[in-house]
């Protein structure tokens, strides 16, 4: 459907983690309201650095998907993205 391209790799794998972090909100904080959510993001840091991890597989399912398709260049874009995040993740671990 698309073209090979290391930019639509690192479009994609900047923005899906994003619905990942939906999903995440919906399978196990959907009782609370958004509000009350990125409230507890603020006063539980566990929350975010899980939350961001959890959507870090929606990178790896797609990177899956564009290698099997022998799609490199974008399945490359992918990877650099996952790798940023995992890296923003340890960093908010470690030191917030």
């Amino acid at each position: 459907m698309f073209k090979d391209n290391l930019k639509y790799g690192l479009v994609l794998g900047t923005l899906s983690p994003f619905i990942g972090m939906l999903g995440f909100y919906f399978w196990k904080f959907s009782i609370y309201s958004l509000k009350n959510f990125i409230t507890a993001l603020a006063v539980q840091k566990t929350i975010l650095t899980s939350m961001i991890s959890f959507s870090l597989l929606i990178n790896a399912i797609i990177f899956t998907i564009f290698l099997n398709k022998n799609q490199d260049q974008t399945a490359k874009g992918i990877f650099i993205t996952t790798v940023i995040w995992a890296v923003f993740a340890i960093a908010l671990k470690l030191f917030y």
